[in-house]
């Protein structure tokens, strides 16, 4: 048999191809679509790099290029990248190797670029520890976007029945007696109930008076920008035809991402959440996804949410954390360090 033949690609894929290629891929994500990049930073600063192998994409990234102008250097930022594996197949770790090695080409040999990678890879698992043995020689980063370290995830290949026997006992007592209220879960892409959505999550602000990094008006920006098969998905329930809840969540790849939620008083009172939180797991099942991201959690900061998240007995995994590297002298390492800090942090 003769070697492969490996080839490098950068910025010669358009949105549309883009999103044809993250659909080869089991650890696919909403923070790699095209749609979601161009809204966070500008379509103007994102690069995508593909790593082929016999002519095959087997590993792709979009990165989130930087150059503050005060600042005598940039910074190339990949965030839950890249993506590599394919889906229905194992890890390669010669597959990882190599588009790290490309990434480190093309940002920071040619660029001149501080590259910054925070893979899609949990701590103890075989992903995670392929990941950190290919990263060592970076510097290893503690900061992570607000509540991204640490989350739930669920293992969805059990049966409904298993795993609704498996959530915490009051968890299920609040699920079923929020199944004998007279409410009605409906949901859809569109951006229609996206809007009902964000009446919900505002109203909520209003009276709980809690800050936030995220915005919900913004992710209902990103929407239109996906395909169909991209797009978020927006569960709403309804008492007496008015909206008292909803929840927002993404599902690509193999894995679901749990985004917004929103309650209102009258949703805390009927237990909505539980009910769209069970809903959403059976749309999930449904649809073949084997692992649901419960979206962070802080125990510490925000116990009740936790404790909410918890009660459907999800694994707590860590992140592996965020790992950056570049060149030149050590006073310009310590640069990038504070532009990081300012920069990235402030965008997050």
């Amino acid at each position: 048999m003769g070697s492969s033949f490996w080839q490098v690609e950068v910025d010669r894929v358009s949105a549309l191809e883009w999103a044809r290629l993250i659909d080869q891929f089991d650890d696919a994500n909403l923070y790699q679509a095209f749609s979601y990049g161009a809204m966070r930073w500008g379509a103007d600063n994102l690069s995508h790099i593909v790593l082929r192998k016999d002519h095959e994409a087997v590993a792709i990234a979009q990165l989130w290029i930087l150059r503050p102008a005060k600042l005598r250097l940039g910074i190339a930022y990949a965030r839950r990248a890249p993506l590599w594996i394919r889906a229905g197949r194992a890890c390669d770790p010669e597959v990882f190797c190599r588009i790290v090695q490309a990434m480190e080409e093309e940002y920071v040999r040619r660029r001149g670029l501080v590259l910054r990678i925070m893979p899609n890879a949990f701590l103890q698992s075989e992903r995670g520890e392929l990941v950190t043995m290919a990263l060592k020689r970076f510097r290893a980063e503690t900061a992570l976007p607000d509540g991204e370290e640490r989350t739930l995830v669920l293992d969805l290949s059990p049966t409904l029945e298993s795993l609704r026997s498996r959530f915490d006992r009051k968890w299920r007592n609040q699920l079923t007696a929020a199944e004998k209220r007279n409410l009605v879960v409906t949901s859809g892409t569109s951006l229609e109930e996206f809007r009902v959505f964000e009446s919900l999550y505002r109203d909520m602000r209003l009276v709980k008076r809690f800050e936030s990094s995220v915005d919900a008006a913004e992710f209902a920006l990103i929407q239109p920008g996906l395909p169909e098969a991209h797009r978020m998905r927006v569960f709403l329930c309804f008492q007496d035809e008015t909206p008292v809840a909803g929840v927002v969540a993404s599902a690509m790849g193999n894995a679901a991402i749990y985004l917004l939620g929103a309650t209102i008083q009258e949703g805390r009172r009927a237990k909505a959440s539980y009910l769209l939180q069970w809903k959403l797991v059976q749309w999930l099942k449904e649809r073949q996804i084997r692992w649901y991201d419960l979206g962070g959690i802080d125990p510490e900061k925000n116990p009740g949410v936790y404790h909410f998240k918890r009660g459907l007995s999800g694994e707590v995994k860590h992140l592996t954390g965020t790992f950056t590297t570049s060149t030149g002298a050590i006073s310009r390492m310590i640069s990038a360090g504070i532009a990081l800090h300012r920069v990235v942090r402030a965008n997050f």
